[in-house]
């Protein structure tokens, strides 16, 4: 049968990969805001902001998740 649960290589090959996760989310969801604020101006929605924090919260989601799962192998 195969061993289902991850080595300690394996544990740490996933936690080192986090932290790129939470940056190229976090950049494409403030890349993606400051791209609507230039191209669709408004004055009363700063679409940049709140993109950034829509990114922000799903960096976090994606990584409580992720160790979250590591933790229960």
């Amino acid at each position: 049968m195969e061993n289902k649960l991850p080595t300690k290589k394996n544990k740490w090959l996933v936690l080192i990969t986090i932290p790129a996760q939470m940056g190229i989310t976090i950049f494409l969801f403030s890349f993606l805001g400051e791209w609507l604020d230039n191209n669709y101006p408004n004055d009363w929605v700063y679409y940049h902001k709140v993109l950034l924090i829509i990114g922000v919260f799903l960096a976090m989601y994606n990584t409580i998740r992720l160790v979250n799962q590591v933790n229960k192998q």
